[in-house]
């Protein structure tokens, strides 16, 4: 207990920083609430003894000090010619914007967030794909431009879909679907900002429960996934089927946002930036089908007595994911039903 106090603390600040960002009236606060939520997540990416988790934090570092003395450096600008030369707040407005989507690893500013997500553990892979857009999205729909965003929603869905066709690393494929995701909930705050809260919280519940499965399992490169043939099919179910409802397929909870968002940009005639979402959407939905198809569709054996299938149900975490599995593929449902009745 008392040796892991610190990450506690750190947990605690880290959770501070974004609250008086999103809670300040002042420019400064802002920048001074990301600096204390930068500096409380360095520490909780570090181990001693693992390399990769200390060029992360370095790499991590770097960028977000690179997009914090940006939006300083827009500040400082808003404020010196915010009276003078109304024309250059267009300009100052793209920094800024630019900035924060260097902060949470909106693309074309991407660059960086594979290769960080790559050196990190689940639990903190969890807290830079969840928490930690929080505090940027919420300062971009203060100050929105449409041609800008609207040209990084392109990009972002482009990137997150193409990127992650080649990749084996399961971090690295979250990290293309997170950039992604990161395009729908810059869609949906176009207009109305509490279709951005709806996607972000099921977006966050879809994530955390396929982390805490891979975290469970020790899940990092695909290979592992496809020799993972020795479990019954109902712990494949619970294990898989969160991650189809991540990527959007229509049965499941996690295609709901998405419903939203879609009928949000056809209200404002969005339809090419609808269909271009879509489109690039199907291919990170290969991804899941991918990582799925080994366990669902490979003929394999099973032994009689299966110690992991014990194991597994004996596990802690079993009930969770039971719970994700049920909420999962019912909660459509739900909704539907509750939309009727209204």
């Amino acid at each position: 207990m008392l040796k892991n106090s610190y990450k506690m603390l750190f947990l605690l600040t880290l959770m501070m920083g974004t609250l008086i960002s999103i809670s300040s009236s002042s420019w400064f606060s802002i920048w001074m609430g990301l600096e204390i939520n930068l500096l409380s997540f360095i520490p909780l990416m570090m181990k001693s003894n693992n390399l990769f988790s200390s060029e992360a934090s370095l790499k991590y570092f770097l960028t977000q000090a690179l997009a914090s003395s940006t939006l300083l450096f827009s500040i400082i600008l808003l404020f010196i010619f915010s009276l003078k030369m109304k024309n250059f707040n267009f300009f100052i407005n793209i920094i800024f914007i630019s900035s924060l989507m260097m902060k949470m690893g909106m693309a074309p500013f991407h660059f960086w967030f594979p290769i960080v997500m790559e050196g990190l553990n689940w639990m903190n892979s969890m807290i830079l794909m969840t928490w930690q857009k929080i505090a940027p999205m919420i300062l971009l729909s203060y100050c929105m431009n449409f041609n800008f965003l609207i040209f990084s929603i392109f990009m972002s869905t482009i990137f997150g879909a193409i990127g992650g066709l080649n990749q084996v690393s399961l971090r690295k494929l979250m990290a293309f679907s997170s950039i992604n995701h990161l395009g729908w909930m810059t869609a949906s705050i176009l207009n109305n900002q509490n279709i951005w809260k709806i996607y972000f919280l099921f977006y966050c519940f879809l994530s955390i429960s396929v982390v805490i499965i891979f975290n469970n399992f020790k899940f990092f490169n695909l290979n592992q996934i496809f020799s993972f043939m020795t479990f019954k099919n109902l712990i494949k179910t619970i294990i898989f089927i969160p991650l189809l409802s991540l990527g959007g397929l229509p049965p499941f909870l996690g295609f709901f946002p998405k419903w939203i968002v879609i009928e949000h940009l056809m209200n404002l005639n969005f339809f090419i930036l609808m269909l271009t979402m879509i489109y690039f959407t199907l291919i990170t939905l290969f991804f899941y089908i991918r990582i799925s198809y080994s366990a669902f569709l490979l003929n394999h054996n099973e032994m009689n007595w299966n110690m992991n299938f014990i194991y597994f149900i004996n596990n802690k975490n079993f009930k969770f994911q039971a719970l994700i599995l049920f909420i999962s593929i019912f909660g459509l449902i739900f909704i539907n039903l509750l939309f009727f009745i209204i």
